[in-house]
C-alpha cells in the first residue's frame, strides 16, 4: 500500500450518517460534536417526540470501504458498523421527579452551584450550559467508544451508551465532592473572596504564578504590606483545590491605588504574569471557529498491529462485559487534572491506564485533604491506574519510557510546551518505535491561535477568552470562576480526541497525533454567548439569570424555563422551608429543586457507617498502589473492580451507604481509601 500524505482533513466518522430526536438542548450539542467529526446530519432542528430522553443514531453509509470527498487517505477495511444509537436524559426518573430537568436545576442539585458559589460566600448559577457541554461530550466519547469496539470485534460490542446531565454534574465536581469526604479538613481556608483585582483605571484581571517568589516580587514591586503578601499566598496557591481564596483586602487595596500599566510592569519584573479580562465582542472578534482538537495522522499506513481485544460471544450470566476498550494501553505523563482526567475516563471505558510518575511519585498523592494517606482530589482522578517512576531527565529512563510507549496505543501527556520534542519524546521520536501510535498532547492555547498568550492555565485561559463575562449575568462583575471550568472540561475533550484518534486509526491503519486544549475548552463552553456576539446582540445572558432564591433553611433553584414565573411567585418562599416552598411551586405546575450547599449531603453516612467502610477497607500506602501489579497487567484495583457494573460493585470497600440526597441514592460510593466516587459518566446497555 502506498505511503498517503498527511492530511489533517481526515475524520473518523466521514461517511456516517445520524439522526437526532428528542429535546434540542440536549441533542444540539452532541450533534454539533458529530459534525466536526465527519458524520452528516440534518439541517434542521431535531424532532421534539414529547418525552424527556434524547437520541442520537449514527448508521453506516459506506464508512470504512470507501473514501470520502473530504478526505484524501485511502482505508483500509471495517466491519459493517449496524446503527449505533445513544440515549441521554437529564437526570434519572428519580431525580427527575425531585425536579432535575435541565441545566440550571443540574447546577443546583450537583454542587456546581455551591462550588461556583464559593468566591461570593453563596451560591450561584453559571450562565453557561458547564453541564450539558460536558454531556455533550461524554456522549460523543461514548459512541466513539462504541464504533471502537465494534471496529475490533470486542465482545458486547453491540453496547449502546446512554448518559445523564445529572451524572456529567457529578462528575465535574467530583474532586470537591471527594475532598468533602476525607479524612481530614482542607489545607486552606474556604471562605468568600478571589480574583479577579482591579486596577486603579477600572481595568479587572488575572494574577498567575506557581513560584512563591514571583508572587511576593509582584506585591513588593507595588508596595503592598509584607503581612498581607505573606497571607495572601496560601489561599492564592491553593485556589485551584478550594474554588476560592480569601485574600486580605489590603491586597485588592493595592492594585486598586496603580494603574495598569504601572501592574503590568510589576509583572514584568517579578516574573509573574497578568492578564486583562477580555469581553465576549472581543474573543468573537478574534476567533478563528477552530475545531477544539486537532488529528494528523501520520506514518505509512497499513494494518494496525493485533491486540489482545476480547474476543466476541455470548455474554456470560455473572460476568460483567468487558469495556469497549478493554485490552488497549494509555501510557499518560499527566500533571494536575487535564491529562489526568482524560486518561481516567479512558480507564473506566476498559482500557489500562499506565501513569508515568517522578521518582518519589506523584508529589500531589499527599496533597490534602487524604483519605487513608492518599490525596482524595488525587484519588478522584487516578484511582484504578497503574504507576511507573521514571525520571524523565535521565536518558536511560527516557529509553525506558520509550520502550512503554512502543506496546501502547496512546502516549498522552500534558508537559509545558515544547517539552517534549526537548526531551526527545514528541510524536516523531516515538512514532520510530510505535508507527500506529495515538499520540495526544492536551495544552493550554493550542497551537498559533492566539497572539502572544499568557501562561496556559485555567484562570489565565478564562479570563482571556471572555469566560469570566460569560459565566456571570449583565450586571455583576465579569470575574472567572474559581471553579476549575476548564481543566475539567479541557479533559473531557482530551479523552474525545483521543477516541477520534484511536477510531481513526482503525480506520486508515496509520497513527494519529492528536491535539487538544484549555482554549478549544473555553470556545466549546461560550460557543452560544459568541455566536449571540457575533450577530450584534448581547453575549451575555439576562440580570438575575439562574440566581437561586432564599428559604428558611436553605435555597432553590427553578428551572429556565419557570425562573420568571416563580420569580413572580416567590413572595413569601423565604418564610418557607426548602420542602414547603418546591410544593408550593409544584402546586403551580412549576419546576424547581433543592440547591446543594454542602457537598458532604451528596454523600453523607453515618459516622459509624463510615468508620466501618474504612476499617474494613485494606489500608494503601502510595507506594503499595504503585507496586500493585507489574507492567501492562491490570492493577490490583481494577482486577478487582471491572469496569462497567454498577459503582457500588466497582469499589472495594464492601460496605455502601446510601447518600442522604434522595436525588442520587444509591449513585455515590466510597472507594478502597474510604473516598467519595461518582459514578461512571455512561453506561452502556
Amino acid at each position: 500500500m502506498a505511503s498517503p500524505a498527511v492530511t489533517h482533513t481526515a475524520r473518523p466518522l466521514d461517511g456516517l450518517r445520524f439522526t437526532t430526536s428528542g429535546p434540542p438542548g440536549l441533542v444540539g450539542p452532541v450533534a454539533a460534536h458529530l459534525r466536526l467529526l465527519g458524520a452528516v446530519g440534518p439541517d434542521t432542528d431535531p424532532v421534539a417526540d414529547g418525552g424527556d430522553a434524547a437520541r442520537i443514531t449514527l448508521t453506516d453509509d459506506g464508512y470504512g470501504n470507501t473514501p470520502t470527498p473530504t478526505t484524501s487517505l485511502p482505508t483500509t477495511s471495517l466491519p459493517t458498523l449496524t446503527p449505533a444509537t445513544a440515549t441521554l436524559r437529564w437526570s434519572s426518573p428519580e431525580a427527575a421527579l425531585l425536579g432535575v430537568t435541565d441545566e440550571a436545576t443540574v447546577q443546583a442539585a450537583t454542587g456546581i452551584m455551591a462550588v461556583h458559589g464559593r468566591r461570593d460566600g453563596l451560591p450561584r448559577g453559571l450562565a453557561v450550559d458547564y453541564a450539558t457541554t460536558a454531556t455533550a461530550v461524554l456522549t460523543t466519547q461514548g459512541l466513539l467508544a462504541a464504533l471502537l469496539a465494534r471496529a475490533r470485534g470486542c465482545e458486547g460490542a453491540a453496547a449502546q451508551p446512554h448518559t445523564y446531565v445529572d451524572r456529567a454534574g457529578l462528575l465535574v465536581v467530583s474532586q470537591y465532592l471527594a475532598a468533602s469526604g476525607a479524612d481530614e479538613g482542607e489545607a486552606a481556608e474556604l471562605a468568600p473572596g478571589g480574583p479577579p483585582f482591579t486596577a486603579a483605571d477600572g481595568t479587572l484581571f488575572e494574577l498567575e504564578t506557581l513560584d512563591p517568589g514571583a508572587w511576593a516580587g509582584f506585591w513588593r514591586a507595588l508596595d503592598a504590606p509584607a503581612d498581607a503578601v505573606r497571607a495572601g499566598w496560601r489561599p492564592f496557591q491553593f485556589r485551584y483545590a478550594t474554588a476560592c481564596a480569601p485574600f486580605p483586602e489590603a491586597l485588592h487595596a493595592t492594585t486598586r491605588g496603580h494603574g495598569w500599566q504601572r501592574i503590568r510592569d510589576a509583572a514584568a519584573v517579578s516574573g509573574a504574569e497578568v492578564c486583562r479580562l477580555r469581553t465576549l465582542a472581543e474573543r468573537a472578534a478574534e476567533d478563528d471557529g477552530a475545531a477544539p482538537w486537532t488529528l494528523a495522522p501520520y506514518g505509512p499506513g497499513g494494518h494496525v498491529r493485533a491486540k489482545a481485544a476480547p474476543t466476541p460471544g455470548r455474554p456470560v450470566p455473572g460476568r460483567p462485559t468487558p469495556g469497549p476498550l478493554s485490552g488497549m494501553t494509555v501510557l499518560e505523563a499527566g500533571r494536575r487534572v487535564q491529562a489526568p482526567l482524560a486518561a481516567h475516563l479512558l480507564g473506566l471505558l476498559g482500557a489500562e491506564v499506565i501513569r508515568i510518575e517522578p521518582p518519589g511519585g506523584d508529589p500531589l498523592r499527599g496533597m490534602p485533604p487524604t483519605c487513608s494517606g492518599i490525596s482524595a482530589r488525587w484519588l478522584a482522578l487516578n484511582r484504578g491506574k497503574h504507576a511507573v517512576e521514571i525520571d524523565i531527565k535521565s536518558p536511560a529512563d527516557r529509553l525506558r519510557l520509550a520502550a512503554l510507549a512502543a506496546g501502547a496505543d496512546v502516549f498522552l501527556h500534558n508537559w509545558a510546551p515544547g517539552k517534549a520534542a526537548e526531551l526527545g519524546l514528541d510524536c516523531a521520536d516515538l512514532a520510530r518505535v510505535n508507527p500506529t501510535l495515538v499520540y495526544a498532547y492536551t495544552g493550554g492555547w493550542g497551537t498559533g491561535r492566539i497572539a502572544d498568550p499568557p501562561m496556559g492555565t485555567d484562570f489565565m485561559v478564562q479570563a482571556r477568552t471572555g469566560v469570566g463575562e460569560a459565566a456571570r449575568p449583565e450586571g455583576e462583575p465579569p470575574a472567572p470562576s474559581l471553579m476549575t471550568l476548564l481543566d475539567v472540561l479541557g479533559g473531557l475533550l482530551g479523552a474525545e480526541a483521543v477516541l477520534a484518534g484511536l477510531l481513526l486509526r482503525e480506520r486508515t491503519g496509520r497513527g494519529v497525533r492528536v491535539d487538544s486544549s484549555l482554549l478549544g475548552a473555553a470556545d466549546l463552553l461560550t460557543a452560544p454567548a459568541l455566536h449571540r456576539a457575533r450577530r450584534g446582540e448581547r453575549g451575555r445572558r439576562p440580570a438575575g439569570f439562574r440566581t437561586p432564591l432564599r428559604t428558611a433553611d436553605g435555597w432553590i433553584a427553578p428551572a429556565d424555563a419557570d425562573a420568571r414565573a416563580v420569580a413572580d411567585a416567590s413572595r413569601g418562599l423565604a418564610d418557607l422551608s426548602t420542602e414547603e416552598a418546591l410544593r408550593a411551586l409544584r402546586a403551580r405546575g412549576l419546576t424547581a429543586t433543592a440547591v446543594t450547599t454542602d457537598l458532604t449531603d451528596l454523600h453523607a453516612a453515618p459516622h459509624h457507617d463510615r468508620q466501618a467502610t474504612l476499617q474494613a477497607a485494606p489500608h494503601h500506602t502510595p507506594s503499595q498502589d504503585r507496586q500493585a501489579a507489574p507492567h501492562h497487567t491490570p492493577p490490583q484495583d481494577r482486577q478487582a473492580a471491572p469496569h462497567h457494573t454498577p459503582p457500588q460493585d466497582r469499589q472495594a470497600a464492601p460496605h455502601h451507604t446510601p447518600p442522604q440526597d434522595p436525588r442520587f441514592a444509591g449513585s455515590i460510593s466510597r472507594d478502597a481509601h474510604g473516598a467519595p466516587a461518582v459514578p461512571d459518566p455512561w453506561s452502556f446497555v
